[in-house]
This record gives C-alpha cells, sequence and structure tokens, in this order.
C-alpha cells in the first residue's frame, strides 16, 4: 500500500468506499472543489450510500493505493452543505464538457482530470485532452500502450495545466465565475470570436453576455454573419443597441443588413440619434458599391494649420491607429483638396504650413462606384487606404485595405459554400 500524490478522476469514479473497518458502505460518485483557490481544491466528495447520495467532507477521505487499484476510505460518514459560489463537481461539471485552452486559443472537450493530493489537501492541476485521457476512461489505456511499443510508438497525450484553462458552462453551479471571466478577457477579440462560433447557440449567448462592452463590441466586429444575427436577434435591445454604439457605423451597417428588417429598426431607434442617422445614411448604399463598405469616421485638417497644430489636433483626438494612414485637408467647402502622410507629418518642422508637404494629387474614389475597382486602385498604388468622395468632391470617409481583403474573403467563403 502506497500514498499518492497524483490520480486521475476517471479511476476512481464508481470505486468501491469502504469504512475504517474496511467494510464496503457505498460507491465514489465525484469530487466538490472550491473554485475560489488558486488551483481549485477538493473540499467534498459525493458518495453514493444504498439509494442515496451524501456530501462527505474531504477531511474524512483517504486514498490509497495497493498494486494498481486504489482504495477509498470513509472514516467519518457525516453529511456536510457546501456552498453553491465559486464550487462545483468536477465529474457533472467538468469532465466531458467543452473549455477554453488559453494557450492553443480554442475550445477543446475534457477527457479526464488530473488531481494533486498533497500534505495540504487535494487539488485540480490539469485537464486532460488528449486520446490517452479517453481510452483511460474505457480502461483499454495500458492494453493499448502494450500493444504500440514493440513499434516504437506512444498514445497521444495533451494535458493542459489548470492553469491555461477557462471554463465555459456558463449556465452550471459554480462556472460562471470572474476569474474565467478575466482569463476569456485576456484573448485577442479574433480568437474569442473562433471560440465563440464553436459553441451551440445557447452557450455562445451566454459567453458573449459575459463580456464587457469594450470586448463585447469588438468581439461582434469579428464574428461571422451567422453568430451576430443570432446574437442581435437574442440579445435585449437596450444591450445590443449600446455594443452597436461602439462600432465603426460600417460594420453596424454591414450587420443590420442581414438582420430581419424590423429587428434591424428597433435597434436602429434604440441607438443615439446621431450614430443611428449615420448607419442609416450607409444603409441606403447599394451593397457593392464604395459607400457600402466605407467608414465615415476620418480625421480632416485645413490647409492653413501648422505642422504643430495638427499634431496637437491628433493628441487630442486620440483616433484608431487605422484612420491616422493618411490625413485628409479640406477646403472651406469641405471638399477634398489633398493628404498629408503621417511621415511626412513627423519629419517636418513644427510651423511648416500643411499646404507646404500635402499631396494634391491624390487617389479616391466615388461613393457610389462599383466594389470591384476598390482592390484594383488600392492595389496598384500601394495604398493603405482610400478617400470616398460625392460628386462634388466633398469628403463622406475612407476605405481601409483591411476592410477591402475582409469582403473579398467574405465573398470567397460564401461562393465555397453555395
Amino acid at each position: 500500500m502506497a500514498s499518492i500524490s497524483t490520480i486521475y478522476l476517471s479511476r476512481i469514479i464508481g470505486n468501491p468506499v469502504l469504512s475504517g473497518n474496511r467494510e464496503r458502505i457505498g460507491r465514489f460518485q465525484d469530487f466538490i472543489v472550491d473554485l475560489s483557490f488558486e488551483r481549485p481544491k477538493v473540499i467534498a466528495a459525493k458518495i453514493k450510500f444504498g439509494w442515496s447520495s451524501l456530501i462527505v467532507d474531504f477531511a474524512n477521505i483517504s486514498i490509497t493505493k495497493v498494486n494498481t487499484k486504489y482504495t477509498i476510505i470513509c472514516h467519518h460518514i457525516e453529511e456536510i452543505t457546501v456552498p453553491e459560489d465559486n464550487t462545483c463537481l468536477l465529474g457533472k461539471y467538468i469532465l466531458d464538457k467543452q473549455i477554453v485552452d488559453l494557450d492553443g486559443r480554442k475550445l477543446v472537450r475534457v477527457n479526464d482530470i488530473r488531481l494533486a493530493i498533497i500534505s495540504t489537501g487535494a487539488f485540480l492541476i490539469a485537464v486532460d485532452v488528449g486520446i490517452e485521457g479517453l481510452f483511460r476512461r474505457l480502461a483499454i489505456a495500458k492494453p493499448i500502450k502494450k500493444l504500440l511499443k514493440p513499434f516504437g510508438k506512444s498514445m497521444p497525450s495533451k494535458m493542459i495545466l489548470w492553469d491555461d484553462v477557462s471554463t465555459i458552462n456558463f449556465g452550471q453551479r459554480g462556472i460562471q465565475l470572474s476569474k474565467s471571466q478575466e482569463k476569456l478577457s485576456m484573448l485577442h477579440p479574433s480568437d474569442l470570436a473562433d471560440i465563440i462560433e464553436d459553441l451551440d447557440r445557447k452557450t455562445q449567448l451566454a459567453l458573449f453576455s459575459s463580456l464587457d462592452e469594450e470586448k463585447a463590441a469588438d468581439v461582434l466586429e469579428e464574428l461571422e454573419t451567422e453568430a451576430q444575427v443570432h446574437l442581435l436577434e437574442h440579445l435585449p435591445v437596450g444591450k445590443a443597441a449600446d455594443l452597436l454604439e461602439k462600432m465603426p457605423a460600417d460594420e453596424v451597417a454591414d450587420i443590420l443588413d442581414d438582420l430581419e428588417e424590423e429587428r434591424a429598426e428597433e435597434l436602429l431607434d434604440e441607438m443615439e440619434e446621431e450614430a443611428s442617422e449615420e448607419v442609416r445614411e450607409l444603409m441606403e448604399y447599394p451593397e457593392n458599391t464604395v459607400g457600402s463598405l466605407m467608414t465615415t469616421d476620418f480625421i480632416s485638417f485645413k490647409e492653413e494649420m501648422t505642422v504643430d497644430d495638427t499634431i496637437n489636433e491628433l493628441r487630442r483626438e486620440k483616433p484608431e491607429s487605422d484612420m491616422i494612414y493618411y490625413l485628409y485637408v479640406l477646403d472651406k467647402n469641405e471638399k477634398l483638396i489633398a493628404s498629408v502622410s503621417l511621415r511626412d507629418l513627423i519629419t517636418a518642422d513644427s510651423m511648416t504650413p500643411l499646404k507646404t508637404i500635402m499631396r494634391r494629387d491624390i487617389v479616391k474614389v466615388r461613393d457610389y462606384e462599383k466594389l470591384d475597382s476598390l482592390a484594383e486602385i488600392i492595389s496598384k498604388y500601394n495604398l493603405l487606404a482610400i478617400p470616398v468622395v460625392d460628386i462634388e468632391n466633398k469628403l463622406l470617409g475612407m476605405v481601409i485595405i483591411d476592410d477591402v481583403v475582409f469582403t473579398l474573403l467574405k465573398t470567397r467563403r460564401r461562393k465555397m459554400k453555395e
């Protein structure tokens, strides 16, 4: 008989539970862990006694290994009550469930759970998401290992430390925890979007609803159309409108175009008037025109301004990085007359007027031009963004290369599905 330092949950589920004098009194069902610890700590065991199950303090449980079998002893049978907050049954709520592998940035299935038993208690240290964990559950891992050994092969194994895991079973007891949400919020929005898209509809909504507004808006922008539509149809109108207000108007217009007209109108009515009007204007453009793809967020200046004035204005505005690929210069009638690159701006003397360094031979497109011409123009002139003007040459917005690439990829995916 030997004391053990690590154990797999699958190896003891269903095992007999003995009394202090080695009489069989029940069967082991599950562990309850307290997830508020840095590493989840086992605080109780669920044991089936006859027709009923009791929750027993883990302090009254000992586990030893005899040869290859585990012996579970319950020294004192007394049911306890564990708090619902920050606790959960390992087998019921984590084993066989989907979790987020934070390092791999993807969803994985838990095939087994590894615990460490030390002097201060038992702790959840890792989850097994590999083939070996699955075969261990079926009690065929060892025979398969022996079978593969003569061929110099090994069984694929994949353990993930609990520190690199985030649970996502938000509807279950004990799982919707601030620590899990903090871990998820550290992921890039595009990674979170990929994870959400792989979930079932109910869990998609639960996970997305757990994000703060800023993160949720960023993730919503990265999601595929189907997931965007599902979330906006099921989120409360007020919350959905708040998220849309934080997104670029052109992105919102694209999303609302895919919603049922009644729901889209409901959201537009709930949004702030200025943001709503901006989106409505973009939605009026036909689908394959430049105007349907442009963003109305841009920064413009007057040619009389100096370099110092311009830089101070940028500091006040704190624009997104893609808004300052190029700075546009307008006349008193808001007509586009030139552009200034950020490079020219920061290398010029502070008192230099913009008209001295601006470029008048600017490449631009009209709002009702077809999208087909955009990729060719951007490629030909090696542009990161291109300004969009109306028939009177008034600046309406700009199209960013990222949006052009995204639209091309989106169109390609749709054609592949067809």
